[in-house]
């Protein structure tokens, strides 16, 4: 765009910026700004309060990398996503989890979206609202997905829609998911997890020699059970020192959002999503228990992903226990969701759908 109005206040936003290769959009205002790779899944790879400098997304070890440039020495389903994964949000679409195979198509780990690029346009730039529609077709299934991120002067709340269409002329099965990973500085033992109620159940398998929780133990948030048959206690984020690698999920939730809030700096970041969508909130924990590849114990940071099914294991298994969302020949299924940040050392007790925090 060569003849955008520039601003320095209010709503900000500009897709003529390039990170690494990447084409890469910035929009702001004066609470937050995002930054989005157009050109690798539309990832959100800044969520920055700006008041305390603080941006509640991990970064990996590796950080952004240019999937154009990067030739992998081998096709290992796993191997290649994590190759360019640098953390941050990604859409997750239509295999969540790990590699798997649908009918004769084969599944990478989290495939496929968020690892080609996407279309972009700004489709509002006004001092009071910004916007951006970000557009893909997947590669291996039928799929055309489009997500619109906007946000308002005033206000430290990102919104986002989405719309997702089956282009095939047969029902489709697939796994749809919000891959969101926090990490330090934001990310520490001062941290704690607000949510409103749900079910806890553990991943079924032991499948790290780090694991720590008991494999397959359900129990109503916030309290499960560690191997040992110690009682944990999940809304409680423990530090780098718990030496931990572990996956949980939480279901029956009553309402669809989460909050976690630094007690110690005072900031947190919350997220709305509609719970009769994503029917499961994924809690991966990477407390410094992440030994062997990919990690190699350098990693601190949990992900709190909303998604419309479970368990983490690939496509397959979501479409065996009965989870997996069909989306029917020609039909569109969308949703809405709210990133916020918010500043309290104790926490919230709800956020709404639009994203309006009430605090504890």
């Amino acid at each position: 765009m060569h003849y955008q109005s520039e601003r320095n206040h209010g709503c900000r936003i500009s897709d003529a910026w390039t990170y690494r290769g990447l084409k890469t959009v910035v929009m702001e205002n004066e609470l937050i700004r995002i930054v989005i790779l157009a050109d690798k899944g539309a990832d959100i790879y800044q969520f920055v309060h700006k008041a305390s400098d603080t941006d509640f997304l991990w970064r990996s070890p590796w950080g952004v990398r240019d999937p154009s440039t990067f030739v992998p020495t081998t096709g290992d389903g796993v191997g290649m996503w994590m190759d360019t994964y640098e953390g941050g949000w990604q859409t997750v679409l239509p295999g969540g989890g790990f590699p798997s195979a649908y009918g004769e198509a084969d599944l990478g780990l989290h495939a496929e979206l968020n690892t080609i690029p996407w279309d972009c346009v700004i489709t509002e730039d006004t001092s009071d609202r910004v916007s951006v529609k970000f557009w893909v077709h997947s590669y291996r299934t039928p799929f055309y997905f489009e997500k619109t991120l906007s946000i308002d002067v005033g206000e430290s709340i990102l919104n986002i829609e989405q719309k997702l269409v089956n282009q095939g002329e047969e029902p489709v099965h697939c796994c749809w998911g919000e891959h969101i990973a926090l990490g330090p500085p934001f990310l520490s033992n001062k941290c704690v997890i607000d949510l409103p109620g749900g079910k806890i159940l553990n991943h079924p398998e032991y499948f790290h020699e780090n694991n720590r929780l008991q494999k397959g133990h359900e129990s109503e948030w916030p309290i499960t059970k560690l191997s040992d048959g110690e009682y944990h206690d999940l809304s409680q984020v423990p530090g780098k020192d718990f030496h931990s690698y572990d996956q949980s999920y939480i279901t029956d939730m009553p309402e669809g959002w989460y909050g976690i809030t630094n007690t110690e700096t005072g900031v947190g970041f919350g997220v709305a999503y509609p719970v009769n969508h994503y029917k499961y909130l994924w809690y991966w924990q990477s407390l410094g228990g992440g030994t062997g590849y990919p990690w190699y114990g350098r990693t601190y940071n949990i992900g709190l992903e909303p998604f419309t099914s479970y368990t983490n294991e690939g496509l397959a298994n979501a479409i065996e226990n009965g989870s997996s969302l069909i989306v029917q020949a020609g039909q569109t299924v969308t949703s809405s969701l709210s990133a916020v940040a918010f500043e309290s050392r104790n926490g919230v007790s709800s956020i709404s759908p639009s994203g309006r925090v009430v605090l504890k």
